[in-house]
């Protein structure tokens, strides 16, 4: 175990750039969630607009020409959903799957003749001047365009639902479809709109995973992030800014996984520093609505268990796929401990979240 080869700066770099996709598909996912529908696609249309994306870029040499694709097939495949759910009544759930397993099956199709092209790179912000500040400069001013977008785009959202007159009645006709439609809110198109936006911003996440993050197309390469960015909302309360929160955890699990296996390290050291983490933003969120507080004490004191056990034994070490599924351990975890108080209102979740809505007469 050599941590002098480790660059925490460097760490944290690759922390929010890992944590961009899920910042972008989240974000999405919860304005759509926020007007009542519940769309599990999100998966689907992550990897479709990875290859969208991956093949508008290597077609026109530009990479926000990518973006733009990939924004506008991940829009395409969740009005699909929209259509499916607002005018034919399918169930939400059964048709946010079927939209998964349609969008890998059909990214997969498209991407057959680009497997193996190198798209065209996307250049970090060079700014003159900050980028060479001591620590802050690689820590604010070292990044790609889309990370900045994905911060602000947080911030417009926010905005939008809790300042905006259009936010509000998104948000009406996601706690009462009924009510909002007798006061003559068109729940209908206001749902397609959330529902296209968030498709858009998945189809982004996408192509950030195939354009900057690997970059290069691969079959299924989104590994599951759609259902991570699924828990992130959950996990942030239907909260803007819980997401940004939410996203960078679920981040860094991933980029200290990959490390812990490049620097033969004791799995407890990350595992506990997490853990720590995730106490301590948990134990916050809990005091400040008043929630007990049990729950995050105890992901403190395994946290602080965990992290003496790896000090102690570092040398200590388990097989790469136990590893490798830590993402996704967390992301059950996470799921089953805020599932535990069945009051929705404690939750901040849509009271119309998955009800079908049709006006009858």
């Amino acid at each position: 175990m050599d941590l002098s080869t480790l660059d925490p700066i460097a760490l944290i770099v690759s922390l929010i750039i890992a944590a961009t996709p899920l910042v972008l598909a989240a974000t999405g996912e919860l304005v759509t969630e926020k007007s009542g529908v519940l769309n599990l696609g999100v998966e689907g249309m992550m990897v479709f607009g990875a290859i969208s994306g991956f093949a508008a870029a290597v077609e026109t040499g530009s990479p926000w020409a990518g973006f733009l694709a990939a924004a506008l097939g991940g829009a395409v495949l969740a009005l699909l959903f929209g259509v499916m759910t607002q005018y034919l009544l399918s169930n939400q759930v059964a048709t946010g799957l079927a939209l998964t397993m349609f969008g890998l099956g059909l990214a997969a199709l498209i991407g057959q003749p680009y497997s193996g092209v190198k798209p065209p790179s996307f250049p970090r912000l060079d700014i003159p001047g900050l980028g060479d500040i001591p620590v802050l400069g690689r820590l604010l001013f070292s990044f790609d365009a889309m990370v900045y977008l994905s911060v602000a785009l947080v911030a417009a959202v926010w905005w939008f639902l809790t300042r905006t007159r259009a936010g509000m009645i998104l948000r009406a006709v996601g706690e009462n479809h009924d009510a909002a439609h007798s006061l003559g809110m068109k729940v209908v198109p206001i749902r397609l709109a959330a529902i296209a936006f968030g498709g858009a911003c998945a189809g982004m996440g996408g192509a950030y995973l195939s354009l900057v993050r690997v970059p290069q197309w691969t079959e299924g390469m989104t590994a599951g992030a759609g259902w991570i960015a699924l828990a992130i909302v959950v996990f942030a309360s239907w909260k803007p800014w819980r997401v940004l929160v939410g996203a960078y955890l679920f981040g860094g699990v991933t980029i200290l996984q990959l490390n812990t296996q490049a620097l033969s390290l004791n799995p407890a050291l990350p595992a506990g520093a997490g853990l720590i983490a995730v106490g301590l933003v948990w134990l916050g969120l809990s005091l400040r609505a008043g929630r007990p507080a049990d729950l995050p004490l105890a992901a403190l004191v395994l946290g602080v268990a965990a992290l003496a056990f790896g000090l102690a034994d570092p040398r200590f070490q388990i097989g790469s796929a136990w590893l490798s599924m830590a993402p996704y351990l967390v992301t059950i975890l996470v799921l089953v401990v805020m599932s535990r108080d069945r009051t929705r209102a404690a939750l901040n979740a849509p009271a119309s979240l998955g009800r079908v809505f049709h006006v009858s007469g």
